[in-house]
């Protein structure tokens, strides 16, 4: 058919083609350059990302070097178009990104312990930590005099080996056992390690025996110490322990089964000191001030009491931030308050998508390693959807407020809470299966009744109780406290307690995670018709999460603990006396929330104390059998070869001989040093590792490391 009058070939003039490309991508950008500073923070922790997924000093050199002569390229070539500062700029953020947590990591980290070791040593103490529910005493040290102890090491003693002056600034003598912090146990579990490299922790352990004072420290508790055992002395059990977290931000004393109802139940963001406790005690004070100062005709008339009550909010917030230890959520948190309360000052919109930006770059420029972790997500993608919600104008044309019947007046702020709390929990929803491989289905209606008791009736009852407590007069308000307490405790157990309060989710790979968020920020932050574009890769994203299949066989990185998923759904533990937080892990990494069995009460299972082999039936293939040792005790050196030889896969917690040789795959001592913890789909034979053999981050101790003898440590 021929072409008509106005109608162009694309293959006859390419050139054309691609400037009319080019000239529509400007019009776009021009359209939204209000939104395109947004990518800025994007950009940034992108390239931080990148730098802890990359695993050689090759590959971070290679992506610094690249983006940044893209970078140059553009700003050469196209800095007149918006289009080619935009790439200029954004690359120039990808390859900053990637310099950040190296930079912090040479300049803060702390090397870690080679091997697990006993060591008697003397050192100062930094920091006293109770944690109640644990009935145990945190300590971090720095030990004195000896080099081949890390600079810091966190060690745990229970309360009556620990006795009176052992506080901040003391010095003390211990036997402690010590060992490496420990790294992720299976494929997308929680990897302490990585944080204690960035904290300058090189070793944790326990106390064994008394710790003896060498020189009294600081005997009097401080503040945020005696703090806690006011608000606990006013309100006793479970009530107490949380109204101790919100002061303080110490969550030691809350019994497990409160933090689980509260986890299940989508509430356990008001555990952490966050921005709605930040937000709520400097909204408080601005209110209280503000009609205080307002009684003074004088005041009222001459002076600015918004802006004198607004700067007694950022002082008590920024007062707050420092009692409750400072950590990277509640300073995040502060941050964005007094972003806002600057905004107020100087008369611009306060709450914006560009103050969350402002906010969340001063966090990565200060602390890049927040990025990866849910807190910095999950804060950050609440907010965001908060904000791009409400901005979407039919939104804040059916929420605002306006002259109607009481009935509509009183129901519409109500499914405005519904719809926002839907929203936060659709953003969240990624973040959670990828770090904690759950998805809370009634969290939105747990939070509808909790964010609003949270915040107008615990934090200022309970503000208000400490006042009144100067005098004398508290009772009334650690009543009202206590009372709106424990109806959050019984919300947040009603709805943990529900047969679909949790949505269980096994492991699913960081590129699934990292497209599907991508699609929400697309989804967010631009404001055109082309940020519908998002919507396809959000629900591909929650697709390909739902249908992940789930692993058949788990094993955690010393190879001690094992389990097995049949055809059946059964799941069976090597060893049935794990502890509850392995066998948490391993319900969590599965994909499942009910009980495990012992292995050796599945079909099919061959034990005895020291070993065991079952046969496990495929639906599609022959049947897989698997080899592991369960104890420490010597084997038969002439068995264990016929059983590998007769095996598929061979596992084991110690070095397996040369001569043990299954059929697939033998994960024994130095193999799983190398790969960490590995879980395995038998139908296709994958193997999904929790680390990467070329992994060279330096708070990896490669297995050449650990070989190495430490022998000064154990007889000292």
């Amino acid at each position: 058919m021929a072409l008509g009058q106005g109608q162009m070939a694309v293959g006859a003039n390419p050139g054309a083609w691609a400037l009319s490309s080019a000239r529509a991508l400007e019009g776009w950008l021009e359209r939204e350059r209000g939104q395109v500073p947004l990518w800025a923070p994007v950009a940034l922790g992108a390239g931080i990302c990148a730098w802890f997924a990359l695993p050689t000093p090759h590959l971070w050199l290679a992506w610094t070097l690249g983006w940044s002569a893209i970078a140059l390229m553009a700003w050469a070539v196209a800095r007149a178009w918006r289009t080619g500062a935009f790439i200029a700029i954004g690359a120039a953020l990808l390859a900053a990104g990637c310099l950040l947590p190296w930079a912090k990591s040479v300049i803060m980290g702390a090397p870690p312990l080679a091997r697990p070791a006993m060591a008697t040593f003397e050192a100062d103490v930094n920091a006293v930590e109770q944690l109640v529910a644990r009935d145990v005493i945190r300590l971090r040290l720095s030990p004195v005099g000896r080099a081949d102890l890390p600079a810091t090491v966190r060690i745990t003693a229970p309360p009556g080996a620990i006795g009176q002056g052992v506080g901040r600034g003391a010095r003390i003598s211990v036997r402690a056992y010590l060992m490496p912090p420990p790294s992720t146990a299976l494929p997308g579990t929680y990897d302490y390690e990585l944080r204690a490299w960035f904290d300058g922790i090189g070793a944790t352990g326990r106390a064994l025996g008394p710790v003896r004072l060498i020189r009294s420290g600081d005997a009097q508790a401080g503040l945020r110490q005696r703090l806690e055992e006011h608000v606990v002395s006013r309100l006793p059990g479970s009530a107490g322990a949380i109204a101790a977290a919100l002061a303080t931000g110490n969550q030691g004393g809350i019994p497990d089964a409160d933090a689980e109802a509260m986890r299940r139940s989508g509430l356990a963001h008001l555990l952490s000191i966050s921005g709605l406790h930040v937000s709520a005690l400097i909204g408080g004070v601005i209110f209280i001030v503000l009609r205080v100062l307002a009684l003074s005709p004088r005041l009222a008339l001459h002076a600015p009491l918004l802006l004198i009550s607004a700067m007694c909010g950022a002082m008590a917030g920024i007062g707050y931030t420092l009692l409750t230890g400072a950590q990277v959520p509640t300073v995040r948190s502060c941050i964005a308050a007094l972003l806002v309360i600057a905004g107020l000052a100087l008369g611009r919109e306060a709450i914006s998508l560009r103050l969350v930006a402002t906010g969340a770059l001063v966090v990565m420029l200060f602390w890049p390693e927040a990025v990866i972790g849910p807190s910095f997500q999950m804060s950050f993608a609440a907010v965001v959807a908060i904000i791009a919600l409400y901005e979407y104008p039919p939104t804040r044309r059916l929420f605002a407020r306006r002259e109607e019947r009481w009935i509509k007046r009183f129901a519409r702020p109500i499914a405005g809470l519904l719809v926002t709390g839907l929203a936060v929990e659709i953003m969240l929803a990624p973040i959670a299966i990828y770090h904690f491989h759950r998805a809370g289905l009634l969290g939105a209606f747990a939070n509808m009744v909790a964010i609003p008791l949270t915040s107008f009736v615990i934090m200022p009852a309970e503000l208000l109780a400490l006042i009144l407590d100067l005098f004398g007069l508290g009772y009334p308000a650690w009543w009202i406290t206590g009372a709106a307490l424990d109806l959050l405790l019984w919300v947040a157990h009603s709805v943990a307690a529900l047969p679909y309060a949790v949505l269980p989710l096994p492991t699913t790979g960081p590129v699934v995670f990292a497209t599907t968020m991508l699609g929400f920020l697309w989804l967010t932050l631009w404001r055109g018709k082309a940020r519908w574009l998002g919507v396809p890769v959000v629900l591909a994203g929650f697709t390909v999460m739902a249908a992940a299949p789930p692993a058949d066989l788990l094993v955690t990185r010393d190879g001690r603990h094992v389990a097995l998923r049949l055809p059946d759904g059964r799941i069976g533990l090597l060893r049935d006396r794990a502890g509850d937080y392995v066998r948490q892990s391993i319900a969590e990494t599965l994909g499942v929330d009910s009980d495990l069995d012992a292995l050796d009460t599945l079909p099919g299972a061959r034990c005895s104390r020291d070993i065991c082999m079952i046969d496990v039936p495929q639906k599609q293939g022959p049947i897989v059998r698997i080899l592991a040792t369960r104890s420490s005790a010597y084997l038969d050196w002439a068995a264990l070869m016929r059983a590998c030889a007769t095996a598929d896969i061979a596992i084991s917690d110690r070095g397996l001989p040369s001569g043990c040789q299954p059929r697939w795959l033998r994960l024994d001592r130095w193999t799983l040093a190398r790969t960490g913890g590995v879980a395995i789909r038998l139908a296709d034979r994958t193997v999904i590792p929790s680390l990467d053999p070329r992994d060279r981050h330096p708070w990896i101790i490669r297995p050449q490391q650990k070989r190495r003898s430490l022998a000064s440590l154990s007889t000292q």
